[in-house]
């Protein structure tokens, strides 16, 4: 039997992002993908023309049903949308022993919101002190903690801010520093640190890069691997991904899940 992967998050109607991102990567990476659904949006290549949240005994339910037949050996929690989901998907976390990737998902790559203000401090006080790694994007960053990431060496600053919450490792991801030919992470837990690099392609379409990297992280500890190498793995494949990006619509295209099987 495969390890088993359990995503926590909405579902991407144009199959670029969220529950369809995260089930691709862990098939390519070898895990077993298994989902709970938190909200459904109506995305494609330019936008997201609406969001309908799940109650949050769905959630639950939804959540139990896997876990407690099944099982888990690593958890990845993606769009949350508001805070009663936040706070029920951090009370079953609580009582799930297995690593747990919490992506704070706040927009989305065209901009569009898909996290309340309101669940802001759910998010810093509920469910980041559940994470086994956090891997928060530079807008992210300064959504959760005010600290604006311009240059690389603001990067300590950050990763200190989010740790203050309390996850277990944070990694910060650098592609949208402006400046730079590679695109460079910092992985930390306030000690060890690992700067990770990689060539930054010339390519649009990277709708799903952050659903993806988190979900090939989440695949990586269900392994067994370390969190740092979970994460170098999980850099390697999406940085691949990012690469074999394609046009899809008339917007920004997805990032190619399946890359290393094409000729």
């Amino acid at each position: 039997m495969p390890p088993l992967v359990l995503t926590v998050a909405g579902s991407d109607s144009g199959g670029g992002a969220g529950i369809q991102a995260d089930l691709k990567t862990m098939l390519a990476l070898g895990v077993h993908g298994m989902s709970v659904l938190t909200a459904v949006t109506a995305q494609n290549s330019r936008g997201v023309q609406g969001v309908w949240e799940l109650p949050a005994e769905a959630v639950r339910a939804q959540y139990r049903a896997v876990v407690d037949d099944i099982g888990v050996q690593a958890v990845k929690t993606g769009m949350l949308a508001t805070a009663a989901l936040v706070e029920t998907v951090a009370e079953l976390l609580a009582d799930t022993a297995a690593p747990v990737v919490v992506d704070p998902v706040g927009v989305s790559k065209h901009g569009d919101p898909l996290l309340a203000e309101s669940a802001l401090d759910s998010v810093r006080q509920r469910l980041l002190p559940r994470a086994t790694v956090a891997t928060p994007n530079l807008d992210e960053v300064a959504q959760l903690t005010g600290v604006h990431v311009v240059h690389e060496s603001d990067m300590r600053t950050a990763a200190e801010a989010i740790l203050s919450y309390g996850p277990e490792w944070v990694l910060i991801k650098g592609g949208h520093l402006a400046t730079g030919q590679e695109a460079v992470d910092l992985l930390t837990d306030g000690s060890d640190e690992h700067w990770l690099r990689a060539p930054r392609h010339d390519n649009r379409h990277t709708h799903g890069t952050g659903c993806t990297l988190a979900s090939a992280v989440a695949s990586g500890l269900a392994q067994g691997l370390t969190v740092p190498e979970a994460v170098r793995q999980a850099k390697e494949y999406v940085t691949g991904a990012i690469g074999a990006g394609f046009a899809l619509g008339s917007g920004i295209g997805p990032v190619d899940h399946g890359w290393r099987f094409r000729p």
